[in-house]
């Protein structure tokens, strides 16, 4: 039976939200009569470097995949409905969304089909009718297919806006287990080719009047969170590799969704661990932002993070003995390492500290976190904290409501049993 357009589209927008590059928006309004509509099928946004939100269509170009990886809803193996975009329908569908002022941009994934360079083929071709035969110069992200011919990757990057290598696991071992046909060396040599060739396009541009751009908003990647039983410092560690090593823009973090069973997963009424995913996410903050390096946040004596405390204020407590830190006369590198005290907030300390000494109602002013930054620093040599600096004493002030529930953007999908 032949598939109309709207029925792929539904098929692999819904399969693509599993890449958390971008969050999607959930939102799904029928038109009532009126002008506009909005539709949840591929919809989801992403931010540019200046703050602005863009909507971008998010689907893949296919779900039929050769691989079989266990944490995947696209592995072959799987029991599911599969569809595949030719290049034109992907292109066409783009502008029609453009132009219905639905989105600005693109983000194409896709699985595996017949083999690497098939697959990465259909994408450039895709890219190329945007590009060239409709002028779209709107934002797009494809995810490079590891695997296939540098020469596809070189032509694809020239064609892009960004291009993503998903790693997903994070060790040797855990693709071993989960993914046997993957390896980290197929994985990591197109994202150095990626990482040379945006290096190559940067020099060019500052000495060459017109130059081909390429993947011009940077590299990225996603790791799995929860699949395996890799700790959050193996994570971490190799986070802090690719951002050294590839010189990447982001690494994002996706708690794993339970959707096939198997030996070596949850179980598939296991929950998606959420509140993990988002402490990973504040410390890859604190490695891209704050001067923090993996082994100062974790070690093998405590390899996972506190869920009840940010990594942060748990680094602090470890670290008791260098606090409390005088907020007149820290330097700026220390002040980031306050709890409380984000790159903003230190930004404007040391401004004001120009003008006059600082007291304990500028830090209110400032809209500082007086209830977590008072046990860590002192104004004008008075300490606002309680009497006390124990680790366990701060805890027991700073410990969040019991009560608290933790958000779900998903439902844990129900397999029928036969």
């Amino acid at each position: 039976m032949k598939q109309s357009i709207l029925d792929k589209l539904q098929i692999l927008a819904d399969a693509a939200k599993y890449d958390v590059s971008c969050a999607s928006s959930g939102l799904d309004k029928r038109n009532t009569g009126n002008i506009g509509n909005s539709s949840a099928a591929g919809i989801c946004h992403t931010w540019s470097y200046d703050g602005r939100c863009i909507s971008l269509l998010k689907i893949l170009m296919t779900n039929r995949c050769i691989y079989d990886c266990a944490y995947c809803i696209s592995r072959a193996s799987n029991d599911i409905s599969r569809a595949s975009f030719e290049p034109e329908e992907i292109a066409e569908l783009t502008i029609e969304f453009y132009r219905r002022n639905y989105i600005e941009g693109l983000f194409l994934s896709s699985a595996i089909e017949v083999n690497p360079n098939h697959t990465m083929e259909k994408i450039i071709k895709t890219l190329h009718i945007l590009r060239v035969d409709y002028q779209f110069t709107g934002y797009i992200h494809i995810k490079a297919i590891p695997g296939a011919d540098p020469q596809l990757v070189k032509k694809a990057g020239e064609l892009t806006d960004r291009m993503s290598v998903n790693i997903e696991l994070p060790t040797k071992q855990s693709l071993k287990l989960l993914a046997p046909q993957k390896s980290i060396n197929s994985l990591f040599s197109p994202m150095q080719q990626i990482k040379e060739g945006i290096k190559q396009y940067r020099y060019d541009s500052r000495h060459i009047k017109k130059v081909k751009s390429f993947v011009p908003a940077g590299q990225s990647t996603q790791m799995i969170i929860g699949a395996t039983p890799d700790s959050d410092l193996s994570i971490l560690h190799m986070t802090e590799k690719l951002y050294q090593r590839f010189k990447l823009k982001r690494v994002y973090f996706s708690a794993y969704v339970p959707v096939n069973k198997g030996t070596h997963l949850p179980a598939l009424s296991t929950a998606p661990p959420l509140l993990r995913e988002h402490r990973l996410y504040q410390a890859d903050w604190l490695l891209r932002f704050y001067g923090f390096n993996a082994d100062e946040l974790l070690n093998f004596n405590q390899p996972n993070f506190d869920l009840d405390f940010d990594p942060k204020m748990m680094w602090a407590l470890k670290n008791i003995e260098q606090f409390p830190m005088e907020i007149n006369k820290v330097p700026y590198k220390e002040l980031l390492r306050i709890p409380g005290i984000g790159v903003r907030s230190a930004q404007r300390i040391m401004k004001q500290r120009q003008v006059s000494m600082i007291c304990y109602e500028d830090l209110k002013k400032m809209r500082i976190p007086l209830k977590r930054t008072r046990f860590f620093v002192t104004c004008n040599g008075r300490y606002y904290g309680e009497k006390s600096m124990e680790p366990n004493v701060i805890k027991k002030y700073l410990k969040p409501d019991p009560s608290y529930e933790q958000l779900t953007l998903y439902t844990i999908p129900q397999r029928a049993t036969t």
